[in-house]
């Protein structure tokens, strides 16, 4: 197997990451991974692509996309005006699940908060994955906060 290569996404990229979400089965129930994809996800991935304050990345192997992970760059004036590194939506295809690639993600990742001046790497997981708290603490992350999120009405269509 060839090195990962790291790069930000493309329109071209949709199906294979709208894909990869789907392939748990937290995502199972969230996604909609039907051809042709709900336009939500291209008002979405246009959104992201449109702002210099988000980076939509995917791995690719041997040519093929099998991974894909998000990090939205968050000014703030706590800590003296201190910019985050929210790290989010880490996704691996099934057949190459593991934790050596997703270390390399979250690694790159990281390299990308510090080329940006971040003063804090953070990410965030859903609370059914616990095997992903024990992961992420051995790669040097620290539960310091307890998030709580509030689902509103939306429209898909958005």
């Amino acid at each position: 197997m060839s090195d990962p290569i790291f790069r930000r996404a493309q329109e071209s990229d949709l199906e294979a990451i709208v894909a990869i979400l789907a392939d748990d089965v937290l995502g199972q129930e969230r996604e909609d991974s039907r051809w042709p994809l709900p336009i939500s996800y291209l008002n979405a991935f246009q959104a992201l692509n449109s702002d210099p304050n988000h980076f939509l990345a995917v791995v690719e192997i041997s040519g093929v996309i099998c991974g894909t992970l998000q990090i939205s760059f968050i000014p703030g004036l706590s800590y003296q005006g201190a910019w985050r590194g929210d790290i989010t939506a880490i996704r691996v295809a099934r057949t190459i699940r593991g934790n050596a690639l997703i270390e390399s993600m979250i690694r790159w990742a990281v390299e990308q908060c510090k080329a940006r001046h971040c003063r804090f790497a953070q990410l965030t997981f859903d609370k059914k994955r616990p095997d992903s708290h024990r992961f992420y603490v051995q790669l040097g992350f620290t539960a310091v906060h307890k998030g709580y999120m509030m689902e509103l009405e939306h429209n898909v269509d958005n």
